[in-house]
This record gives C-alpha cells, structure tokens and sequence, in this order.
C-alpha cells in the first residue's frame, strides 16, 4: 500500500514538474523564438546574469519575476472572490486532464509492476473531455467577474467557440472508440505498438479535424477572437495583471502539452517507436536485469512520448505564426457549417466500414 502511494505521488510529482516547471516556462522562449526565426529577428536576447545571456533563457526568469512582483489590481465594481478564483480555476483543469494520460507503458520494475499513469480509468477519455469543459465556466466568470464590457464579450465569444468545436471534437472521438474499442486512454497506447493501427492511419479526417477544434479550443491564432486584441483590448483576462494575470498564460501553455499529449495517444503511436515492440526493446537489454531493462526502456519510451508531445507543441506555434486571425462569423461558420457536417459524415463512414467487414465488437 505505502509503496503504491509513494509510485503515485512521484507520478503526481513528474507531471506537475515537468508541465508548470519545464513547459510553461520554457515554452514562453520558445515562442518568442521560434516566432524571431519565422519573422527574421533575433528574438528575446536582453536578459543576463552577469553578462551571460544564454541564448534568452533567463527570460522565462524575468517573466517570472516580473509577474510575481506586479501590482494585483482588482477594477472597481468587480466581484472580487470571483475575480480571484478565476485564475486558479484556469490552471487546475489543464494539469488535472494529465490524471488519466498515460506518458509510458507499463514495467516491471523490482518485481513491481509499474504503469506510468497517474490514475488508469476506464472512461479516461469521457474524463479528459469532461475536465476541459469545465474551463468554459472559467472563461464565463473571468468575463462576468471584472465589470468590463470587453471582457464580458470576450468572455461570451469563448464560451461560443469552446461550445462550438468541442462538438467537433467529441464527434471526432466517437470513431476512435469505435476503432479502438475502448475509452482506456492506456488501451489505446497500447494497441499502437503496431505502426499500422496509429489513428494517424486509422482515422486520418479524424486527426485533422481533432487537431483544428483542439487549437479552437485552446483559442490560440486563427482561432483567437476570445482576445483580440486589436477589436476587445485583451477579452476576458482585459482587467488582471501580476500573478493572475501570468497564470492566464500558464494555463494556455500547459493546454498546448495537454493537446499534443491528447494527441499523442490517440493518433501518433502514444509512447511507441515505429516497428520496435517493447518485446524487442527489453531483449535488447537483458544483459542489465529484469529491473535494468524495464528502466531504461522506460526511460527510452517516455523520452519517445514527450519528443511527439514536443512536435504537436511545435506544429500548434508554427500555425499561431503562419496563419492570420479568422473574423468570428468565419470561426462559427467553420465550426457549424464545415467540420460539424463533416465530422458526423466521417463517423458514419466509420461505422459502415467497420460494419460492412464485420470488425464490430461481438458483446
């Protein structure tokens, strides 16, 4: 029993460090850069400790610095409890969501078996999507909250949107489950082992489609009218500064490694390297133990795992850079008019395949 406890709170621990103590600060410098390097600058280069500038690094230092030390203001006729929670209520469901995401497989490690998840459900998916919309509530009381009529819109524009492709979204899953045959996220992993049953391959209209709502969701460009700045001064998060208003931004990066985990697992082989079973991979290593191998394999998988998370992270910044702001009819009209008519299309299509090949579940 202690033993399980103390597995579960280094797992808790792992996430928590490498989500709000490696991503969210470190992604802060990796889009300032990647976005100098797309738009031919040098980028964040300023910040030194005794003349070393390490390439920006101590940026993410000077942001953190900066936001812990600015002024917390809170607007006249706000509602200040509210106004307060927000904040929090914007970070938690981002890491809660890495509850059920699994970075690994399962090994033995001294005579012990390890599953590198922090809670293995067998509605893992169901809980995902349940955890994320419970941020729309968030945005609402964000807006509501500050007495600003530019974040109230803002606040109205987020709901509108996450509403809006969140069924996208759920439609899209709908043929990864019938693929698949579970909503056990490690399941899923699981069965990717063989290169051909990634969902990149198994549902490829699928993949698109998951991928664009998820940026909707996470309302970064094209789908960033929740806080244009150039039509409603800063949406929703308009009248936070200091540390809310940091952690309105630490919760959009930790969203970034939720979607590209999310991503992982379902469509781009979860922790598996293409054509090396983890059969293959322990036999490599028999020469270092049962225990020796399984760690070294994990430590190998997990690496595998973050460095596709780290590609999905990547392609999101490539796409917020390249693309312009869509108007907020053309986000509606996409969302209603196009992926929701082909999102239902695509299920269908599922269903009927895997109908007409009788590879439909018996029970």
């Amino acid at each position: 029993m202690w033993v399980d406890l103390a597995i579960t709170l280094v797992k808790i621990l792992f996430i928590i460090g490498i989500t709000v103590g490696f991503f969210a600060p470190i992604l802060t410098w990796v889009e300032r850069k990647q976005s100098a390097i797309m738009q031919d600058r040098i980028g964040a280069n300023r910040a030194d400790i005794l003349g070393f500038t390490a390439i920006g690094l101590f940026h993410c230092i000077a942001d953190a610095l900066k936001m812990f030390t600015k002024e917390d203001f809170i607007p006249q006729g706000a509602n200040k409890i509210l106004h307060t929670m927000r904040p929090i209520i914007a970070v938690v469901p981002a890491i809660l969501t890495f509850a059920v995401v699994p970075f690994g497989g399962q090994y033995t490690i001294f005579d012990k078996e390890v599953n590198l998840v922090i809670s293995d459900l067998d509605v893992g998916l169901l809980f995902v999507f349940a955890i994320a919309s419970l941020a729309t509530y968030g945005y609402v009381i964000a807006g509501w909250s500050s007495n600003n009529i530019w974040s109230l819109l803002g606040s109205m524009r987020t709901a509108s949107q996450m509403i809006s492709y969140e069924v996208t979204m759920g439609l899209t899953i709908v043929g990864v489950l019938m693929v698949y045959e579970s909503m056990k996220l490690t399941t899923i992993g699981a069965i990717q082992e063989d290169f051909f049953k990634w969902g990149l391959f198994l549902q490829p209209l699928g993949f698109f489609m998951f991928l664009a709502a998820s940026i909707a969701e996470n309302k970064r460009i094209p789908f960033d009218n929740p806080e244009a700045e150039s039509e409603i001064v800063a949406g929703y998060f308009t009248e936070y500064s200091g540390l809310k208003f940091g952690m309105f931004f630490m919760s959009e990066f930790i969203e970034m490694v939720t979607i590209g985990a999310i991503m992982t697992i379902l469509f781009f082989g979860a922790w598996h390297i293409p054509f090396l079973t983890t059969t293959t991979l322990l036999s490599w290593f028999d020469f270092l133990g049962t225990t020796g191998s399984n760690i070294l394999v994990m430590l190998i998988q997990v690496g595998v795992f973050f460095s596709k998370v780290v590609f999905f992270i990547w392609l999101q910044m490539t796409i917020r850079w390249t693309l312009p702001r869509f108007r907020y009819d053309q986000i509606m009209k996409l969302g209603w008019k196009i992926f929701l008519p082909f999102s239902l299309i695509w299920v269908v299509l599922t269903a009927g395949y895997l109908l007409y090949f009788d590879l439909l579940p018996v029970n």
